[in-house]
């Protein structure tokens, strides 16, 4: 079982590596990087190239690591109780499987994405340790073992805002996505936009390359949000000659795809004041 890319995904020879050791040796794969650089669609090209459903586990600063094993409905049973419901002498009519669990009962291998982890709070990686590294875990309620039928391959994003655990660490095989070149950037592009013209995609990169390097800018535009503003500038008919920008307007056109926030607008308004005053 290897992962060689597909055709909507562009692989770099160190990412395929990292995900081929991973299901090799049987480890998470923990897949850090900027915010729109790939690792969620990772995940599901992982699941599509190697013909395997995917399960997605979606983590929420709210999310326990419970949650992925099973959670039990005491108050629904309690309530059916009072009611007088049949069902409720049977625990398991109360039990809602979470995500590894249905990856661990299901009849073939799946592919796992616990999707940004980072968000949770700082236990909960270590919450999953074992089970991660087991592949079973136990239903306190039923007094049964969940062991999994086939190992799934799991694959963990994270956005890097917090550190993970040092514990947590050892037991995945680790790959920083970095931000792409802008060889692999127009690779990226070609996949989304066949055909587009050559002398658009050079232009807007350097214009896009120029704004990600801008000292001050709070938020850096990422690669999905590239794709959007190209997909903008297509849907505009622009060329070349319309991406050309001069100080007394700093700002990108269409920017609003590109620049998320107040803070990083006002830096470029500021910039074209700035010009305008040494012509």
């Amino acid at each position: 079982m290897k992962f060689e890319g597909s055709k909507e995904y562009v692989l770099t020879d160190d990412l395929a590596v990292a995900v081929n050791a991973a299901i090799t040796l049987e480890r998470p794969l923990l897949v850090k990087g900027e915010p729109g650089t790939g690792k969620t669609e990772l995940a599901r090209q992982v699941a599509a190239a190697l013909g395997l459903d995917m399960l997605e586990w979606n983590i929420k600063s709210t999310t326990r690591a419970q949650q992925g094993l099973y959670e039990y409905d005491a108050v629904s049973r309690l309530r059916d109780s009072q009611l007088g419901e049949k069902r409720v002498h049977d625990v398991r009519n109360y039990i809602r499987k979470g995500r590894l669990w249905q990856a661990f009962d299901a009849d073939k291998k799946h592919v796992l994405l616990i999707d940004e982890i980072d968000k949770a709070d700082i236990e909960f990686p270590n919450d999953l340790l074992q089970e991660l590294d087991r592949m079973e875990f136990h239903v306190y309620e039923t007094g049964e073992t969940i062991k999994a039928r086939q190992r799934p391959i799991v694959i963990i994003t994270s956005n890097n805002e917090k550190e993970l655990p040092d514990a947590f660490l050892r037991r995945c095989f680790f790959h920083y996505i970095r931000f792409p070149d802008g060889d692999t950037m127009k690779a990226i592009v070609d996949v989304h936009f066949p055909g587009i013209k050559p002398a658009l995609v050079s232009a807007a990169l350097t214009q896009f390359y120029n704004i990600r390097e801008t000292p001050g800018l709070k938020k850096k535009p990422s690669t999905s949000e590239v794709l959007d503003w190209l997909k903008l500038l297509l849907v505009e008919d622009m060329d070349p000659a319309d991406m050309k920008r001069d100080g007394r307007d700093s700002l990108p056109k269409m920017y609003g795809a590109l620049l998320k926030n107040e803070q990083d607008v006002h830096l470029f308004e500021r910039l074209a004041f700035m010009a305008r005053g040494h012509r």
